[in-house]
């Protein structure tokens, strides 16, 4: 199984340490894997994306132009990586923000009300974590447990008080099947 996803974005919105997390929790599965961030120099408010490969074999390189799943934060990411899902991919987005829904045909579309979940769980540092359980729901590539795992590992021990709101979220992400609609 190899695994190769763009989740692409505006900086603050988690995009990163999505990916970050993902690949840890690859790490905790004893899989091979690749996190390649790409960000401008204004980080909050602009455009950032991160290349995350999650393999059971040795990874070439972690540099792709096509991607099995791309998760799409804003409209910027969806005009530039739509065409770049491999025919049969996945492509999930949160419509919040979208003005242009995705097009395309020979893709698997998933719409996530991830921003708006978040915002009725009271907070909405935690739509990442709604838009990661999501996609875990759609395609569990990892467990729950290694996500968790990649939480601790990932973020600074002053902040480990807030995984379990964290876990939450992926809970809610992934349990909420109204907030995950299938478009194409």
């Amino acid at each position: 199984m190899t695994e190769e996803i763009i989740i692409a974005g505006f900086g603050g919105q988690g995009v990163l340490s999505m990916g970050k997390i993902l690949a840890y929790s690859g790490i905790m599965q004893n899989q091979e894997v690749s996190w390649m961030p790409s960000y401008g120099p204004e980080m909050r408010g602009g455009t950032a994306n991160v290349t995350v490969i999650v393999s059971d074999e040795r990874i070439s390189s972690p540099v792709l132009n096509f991607f099995d799943t791309a998760i799409l934060l804003n409209q910027q990411s969806m005009d530039k990586f739509e065409k770049s899902v491999k025919p049969g991919g996945l492509l999930l987005y949160d419509p919040n923000g979208i003005t242009r829904h995705p097009e395309r045909t020979d893709i698997n579309i998933y719409r996530i009300e991830g921003s708006r979940l978040a915002s009725e769980m009271g907070n909405t540092k935690i739509f990442n974590m709604v838009i990661l359980g999501a996609f875990l729901k759609i395609k569990p590539i990892v467990k729950l447990e290694n996500v968790i795992s990649g939480l601790k590992k990932s973020i600074p021990e002053r902040y480990h008080k807030l995984i379990p709101m964290n876990e939450q979220a992926l809970k809610a992400g992934k349990e909420n099947p109204e907030q995950v609609q299938k478009v194409a």
